[in-house]
């Protein structure tokens, strides 16, 4: 018996939707959302999801910025410009797209980004609202992978949940998220001891480590749901083969391009998993709808009008 597929696309779309449907009636009353995105330098990938994190605001209606300065730009000059659009009224989100180059200080740049519009949720005073269950904007990441479980009826409350990866960007806030759900939670990293049977006592098991592959099928409980969030990239012909051997199809892909696109779980868990998220289409198109969602959530928190609820939340 194969797990059931769960679809992040169809899932994304729908949220989207809403979403579009949410900067309408804005629309109505004047306000138009916006969102800052500061892309420093010339990093390949984060041009990539910078520009379709610029076309996903396009699509639903939001109003989109992305400012590009220089690989030579200093801290100071990037929280002088962080500054300059905290002041703005007609921006209600800012995203910083991790890396800044080694000369720039990340971490005050991120602090200095108002909490208000942290549409990332990484600001500790919106990481303390997370932790202590009151309104505010929460990671982009960690809020899709509960829109999977919601709007696919996998309960929470009360499952056990095993989170592999302590991140500040998914691990830690997956698990809060978790937890506030009433499930009962258990965070692992590198340290942990006989990490496949800690893995298999879960009912949900989010797998957020960056490594290939690693979470294989002695680490499942036949069953259980798996949500993948990693996105690795394979070049090596022995990683492939470990990974996906005897696929025909993805063989000749792999020749073709050299490199193949992995998550964090073993493909072979399909056959032990009850419902799994794939990779790609899984908790990938979720992030970016969820900072669609955040930038209206913002909008209207800094209103002080009604914070939009998702549909199936």
């Amino acid at each position: 018996m194969s797990a059931t597929i769960l679809d992040g696309t169809k899932i994304a779309n729908e949220i989207r939707a809403e979403v579009a449907a949410e900067v309408k009636t804005m629309a109505y009353a004047g306000v138009r959302p916006g969102l800052a995105v500061l892309l420093v330098g010339h990093n390949p990938a984060s041009e990539i999801y910078v520009r379709g994190k610029v076309k996903a605001c396009e699509q639903v209606g939001l109003h989109s910025e992305q400012h590009t300065p220089p690989e030579s730009v200093t801290t100071d000059e990037l929280l002088a410009f962080v500054e300059s659009l905290n002041r703005r009224d007609d921006i209600d989100g800012i995203l910083v797209q991790l890396p800044l180059p080694a000369q720039v200080d990340s971490k005050k740049v991120l602090m200095a980004v108002d909490p208000a519009k942290d549409v990332d949720g990484f600001h500790p005073v919106n990481v303390g609202f997370l932790s202590t269950q009151r309104p505010g904007l929460v990671p982009c990441t960690p809020a899709g992978v509960m829109e999977i479980l919601k709007r696919s009826q996998i309960p929470v409350a009360g499952r056990e949940a095993v989170v592999v990866g302590r991140s500040d960007i998914v691990g830690k806030p997956a698990a809060m998220l978790l937890l506030n759900a009433n499930a009962t939670v258990t965070v692992c990293h590198s340290k942990t001891h006989d990490l496949p049977g800690v893995c298999r006592r879960a009912d949900i098991l989010v797998a957020a480590i960056g490594r290939a592959g690693m979470v294989t099928r002695d680490f499942v409980k036949p069953g259980a749901t798996v949500i993948d969030v990693g996105m690795n990239k394979v070049t090596d012909a022995a990683e492939f083969a470990r990974l996906f051997a005897g696929n025909a199809k993805r063989e000749e892909a792999f020749r073709a391009k050299g490199s193949t696109l992995v998550g964090d779980v073993h493909p072979e868990v399909v056959e032990v998993a009850g419902a799994i998220t794939p990779v790609p289409g899984g908790v990938g198109p979720l992030t970016i709808a969820m900072l669609m969602f955040n930038t209206v959530k913002a909008a209207k928190m800094r209103r002080g009008s009604g914070v939009p609820e998702l549909a199936n939340s």
